[in-house]
């Protein structure tokens, strides 16, 4: 295994938990906008503050069982396919690019992701069960 590769898929993890956690966060701070943005791009409307508060906490507990890396196959592909949700949902927005710039910050994101999945059991700077030797 390249000696470097357990750093870099700890950093690529690190970063995407970073994102989640703020997302998870605003299910918190500001359930509102949650429940507009599942409205808007999911067509789920009129969630109230205890479904997001429940997605919320559910999450919370996703994020952080992903950032140790824990049950690696599930958590990295649920991570996964939540991302890959919220970057195809918006899938319009990337039709007038210069109007939405932010959202292109999705796919090396979703790459991130996809890399996180694919590599996981060289992700060995976890707390989960290391499939391979360091």
């Amino acid at each position: 295994m390249p000696k470097h590769l357990p750093l870099s898929l700890l950093f690529l993890r690190l970063g995407v938990f970073i994102v989640f956690f703020f997302w998870t966060l605003d299910k918190f701070i500001n359930p509102e906008h949650t429940a507009n943005v599942f409205a808007k791009f999911y067509a789920l409307e009129g969630l109230g503050t205890s479904i997001v508060y429940a997605i919320g906490s559910l999450q919370i507990i996703l994020i952080f069982s992903f950032v140790m890396g824990l049950f690696k196959k599930w958590t990295y592909g649920i991570i996964l396919l939540l991302h890959a949700a919220s970057t195809f949902a918006s899938f319009g927005l990337y039709l007038t690019p210069f109007d939405n710039l932010l959202f292109f910050a999705a796919w090396p994101m979703l790459a991130a992701c996809i890399a996180l999945f694919l590599m996981r059991d060289y992700d060995t700077l976890t707390l989960g069960k290391n499939n391979l030797p360091v």
